[in-house]
C-alpha cells in the first residue's frame, strides 16, 4: 500500500446546482446527445399536454416543426401550467416546473390520476437542453409568458397585453448545438409519434404542422388501438388469419385496452404502452399479456382436446403471428430509467394477465370457426419448429465450432479467443481475396459471400436455412440461429459488414441489415455489429494522396486544396479493385479505418422502415422513392 499523502480533499468534491446536472451528463436524462435523444425533448413536452388530456383536462394537441427545422412548438387546451407565487420559494410556478429538477404537479394524485411523468424532471430537462424555450399560458382570461436559454430565465414571468379566451400551455424550444451535434429533428419520426398518440387516447385531437414540407395533419381515432392495430398488420404486410380481432378495454381501477390477432408473420410482434409513453423493451405489463395470451390459449386446446399426437406445444408455437396493442394506464408507474422504456411495476403483470385470460379464453370458445383456425395456425408453427430445430443445431457451433467445422470460404483468423477477434463479411471472391491478403491474420477473418444475400424479410426460418449464403455465415458468427441462437458461442467481438462504397453495395448491406435485425438482433443490441466505410474515390494531389466516402466527402477535399495541383480522382469501382496494402490503410487497419456501429434507437420506426424497403408490397418502396425523387442529385446505375 502507497505512504504517500493524497491531494484528494474536500475541495475536489463538486456540487452541481440547479439545472448543471442535465447539462453535464445529458444522457443520464435522455439517454444520450444522438437523434433518439435529440426527440426525447420533444416526447417529454407532447407527454405533458397528454397527461393534461389523459385526466379529463384537454381536448386538442398542437405540435409544429419550424422552418428551421431546429425549432419545436407544443401547444394543448388543457388548465395551463400555474403562475401563481409558490408559498415557499415565492417563485412562479412556471418558473419552478422549468428550472427546477422534481418539481411538478404529478407527485399529487388529486391533480392527476394517471401520468406519463411523475419524476417532475421532464420540462425542467428540456429547458436545460435548450438553447431557447419560451413559455406561454392561457389562464383566467389572461396570458402570461416567460423566456430561459439554458435552464436560466432570460425575462421574468409577465402579462401579454390583450384578453384570451380558453386555457392551455404551449412550450416554444429550439435545442443547444452545444449539447447536441445534429439539431435537426425528423419529421417523419415526430409525425409517427403522434399518430401512435391519437390512437392510444381514443378522442384526442392531435394537429401536426410541417413547415418546412408545408403540409398539415389532423389525427383523430374514435377506435382507438382497433385502428392502430389495423395500421400495424398492414405496416409489417402481414396478412391476419382471421377477420375480426380481438379486443379488451376494462377499467377496474387500472385501465387496460389490448387488441391483437394471429397473423402469417413468423415472428410475434407486440408494441406495449403504459399511460400512453412507449416502452420498447417490454416489462412486467408485456410479461401478464404473454402469459394470459399463453394459457388461455392453452386452456382453449385442452378443452376441446385439439392437440395432434406426438405435436408438442410450446409458449413460443403460441405466440408465433401475434400482432398486439397493449395499453395501460396506471397511477403509479414505476418506469427502468428517465427514458422510459421499461416498465417495471410488479403487480401490473397480474392485473394484465387477470384481465386478459378469462376474456380471451371466452372470446375463443365463442368463436370456435376462429379458434380452431388460430389452433391450425399454432400447430404448424409448432411442426415447424421440431423440423428447423436439426437445421439449427446443424449451424449452431455449441462451444465453439471447430476449425474443420467452419465454412470453407472462410478465412478464419490465428487467435482462439474471442477478444478483439473480427469477422469481415465481404462481398464476392475478388474482395475476399484483396481482404484476405491485407488483413492482419492474427485476428482478423474474412467471410467472402456470393452476389447479393437472400432478402429474408418474411422468410420463414426453414427455408432460410435452406440457403448456403445464410448457413455459412450463422455458422461462421457461431450463436445459432432462431430458438438456438446464444449469444455466449459467439466467435467474434466484431461482426463487421464490408461491402463497396456504390448503391450496389449499399443494397448488399441493407440485405444484411435485415437479416441480421430479423433474426440475430441481439448481437446488434450487445454493440458487436458494424459496418466499414470503406472510400469510393481517391484523390492524388500533387504527391498527396487522400480518400473521399462520398461525392460530398469528395467535393470537400477539392474545395480544401483549390489552387494546387491538378487533382486526379480515381473512382473504385469495387473493393476487388483496390490493391491489399490500400484496403489495409483505408479500410481494415484499426488505426486509419471508419467503423460504424449498429444501433437500434427507435424499434418501433426500424421495423417499420424495414418492412417498407424489404417487404412484399412494392407500393411502400415507390411512396418512399417518389417522396424524396428531388433529393437525389445523381443516380448511380
Amino acid at each position: 500500500m502507497s505512504t504517500v499523502t493524497s491531494d484528494y480533499s474536500a475541495k475536489d468534491i463538486t456540487a452541481l446546482e440547479g439545472l448543471e446536472p442535465v447539462r453535464k451528463r445529458p444522457g443520464m436524462y435522455i439517454g444520450g446527445v444522438g437523434s433518439a435523444g435529440l426527440h426525447h425533448l420533444v416526447w417529454e413536452i407532447v407527454d405533458n399536454s397528454v397527461d393534461e388530456a389523459m385526466n379529463g383536462h384537454a381536448t386538442e394537441i398542437k405540435v409544429t416543426l419550424h422552418k428551421d427545422g431546429r425549432t419545436v412548438t407544443v401547444s394543448d387546451n388543457g388548465r395551463g401550467i400555474p403562475v401563481d407565487k409558490h408559498p415557499k420559494t415565492k417563485k412562479p410556478a412556471l418558473e419552478m416546473v422549468l428550472t427546477i429538477l422534481h418539481a411538478g404537479g404529478k407527485f399529487d394524485s388529486n391533480n392527476y390520476k394517471t401520468a406519463g411523468g411523475l419524476h417532475g424532471v421532464g420540462a425542467s430537462v428540456v429547458n436545460a437542453l435548450s438553447k431557447e424555450l419560451i413559455a406561454t399560458v392561457r389562464r383566467d382570461g389572461v396570458q402570461y409568458q416567460m423566456t430561459f436559454s439554458k435552464g436560466a430565465v432570460t425575462s421574468p414571468l409577465k402579462k401579454l397585453p390583450g384578453a384570451i379566451r380558453g386555457t392551455g400551455t404551449t412550450i416554444t424550444f429550439t435545442p443547444d448545438p452545444t449539447i447536441f451535434p445534429k439539431t435537426e429533428f425528423e419529421s417523419e419520426i415526430i409525425r409517427n409519434r403522434l399518430e401512435t398518440a391519437s390512437f392510444l387516447h381514443r378522442g384526442l385531437k392531435v394537429t401536426y404542422v410541417d413547415e418546412p414540407a408545408g403540409t398539415q395533419e389532423t389525427f383523430l381515432h374514435e377506435q382507438g388501438i382497433i385502428d392502430y392495430l389495423a395500421k400495424v398488420v398492414k405496416a409489417r404486410q402481414t396478412h391476419p388469419i382471421h377477420d375480426t380481432p380481438f379486443s379488451l378495454r376494462k377499467e377496474d381501477g387500472q385501465r387496460i385496452e389490448i387488441s391483437l390477432l394471429w397473423s402469417d408473420s413468423t415472428d410475434e410482434h407486440v408494441r406495449s404502452y403504459v399511460n400512453g409513453i412507449p416502452t420498447g423493451d417490454g416489462g412486467t405489463h408485456e410479461h401478464g399479456f404473454r402469459s394470459g395470451l399463453t394459457k388461455a390459449v392453452r386452456n382453449y386446446i385442452e378443452t376441446h382436446a385439439l392437440t395432434p399426437r406426438g405435436v408438442k406445444i410450446n409458449h413460443e408455437d403460441i405466440r408465433e403471428g401475434v400482432v398486439a396493442i397493449v395499453s395501460i394506464f396506471i397511477s403509479d408507474p414505476q418506469f427502468q430509467g428517465q427514458t422510459k422504456d421499461r416498465l417495471n411495476n410488479a403487480d401490473a403483470q397480474s392485473h394484465v394477465e387477470s384481465a386478459l385470460r378469462p376474456l380471451l379464453e371466452q372470446w375463443l370458445n365463442n368463436n370456435r370457426s376462429v379458434g380452431d383456425q388460430i389452433v391450425a395456425r399454432i400447430i404448424a408453427a409448432a411442426r415447424a419448429r421440431e423440423a428447423s430445430r436439426a437445421a439449427s443445431e446443424a449451424v449452431s457451433r455449441k462451444g465453439g465450432a471447430k476449425r474443420t467445422a467452419l465454412p470453407g470460404k472462410l478465412s478464419d483468423c490465428l487467435a482462439s479467443g474471442r477478444e478483439q477477434s473480427e469477422l469481415f463479411i465481404v462481398e464476392g471472391d475478388s474482395a475476399g481475396g484483396s481482404a484476405k491478403q491485407g488483413r492482419d491474420r492474427n485476428y482478423q477473418a474474412i467471410l467472402p459471400l456470393r452476389g447479393k444475400v437472400l432478402n429474408t424479410e418474411n422468410v420463414p426460418l426453414k427455408k432460410l436455412l435452406e440457403n448456403k449464403e445464410i448457413e455459412d455465415l450463422v455458422t461462421a458468427i457461431g450463436c445459432g440461429i432462431g430458438p438456438g441462437f446464444n449469444l455466449a458461442n459467439l466467435r467474434y467481438h466484431r461482426v463487421i459488414l464490408l461491402a463497396d462504397a456504390d448503391s450496389d453495395g449499399h443494397h448488399i448491406t441493407t440485405l444484411l441489415l435485415t437479416f441480421f435485425y430479423r433474426h440475430l438482433q441481439p448481437l446488434i443490441a450487445a454493440g458487436h455489429l458494424y459496418i466499414a466505410l470503406p472510400p469510393l474515390f481517391r484523390i492524388d494531389i500533387g504527391k498527396e494522396t487522400y480518400w473521399a466516402a462520398d461525392e460530398p466527402d469528395r467535393e470537400r477535399i477539392l474545395k480544401k486544396h483549390v489552387g494546387r495541383a491538378k487533382p486526379e480522382i480515381t473512382r473504385f469501382k469495387g473493393l476487388g479493385e483496390m490493391m491489399p496494402q490500400v484496403l489495409w490503410n483505408t479500410t481494415l487497419n484499426p488505426k486509419t479505418r471508419r467503423l460504424m456501429r449498429v444501433e437500434i434507437d427507435d424499434h418501433l420506426e426500424t421495423d417499420r422502415v424495414i418492412s417498407d424497403l424489404m417487404g412484399r408490397d412494392a407500393s411502400a418502396r415507390f411512396r418512399f422513392i417518389m417522396d424524396r425523387a428531388e433529393d437525389a442529385e445523381e443516380i448511380d446505375v
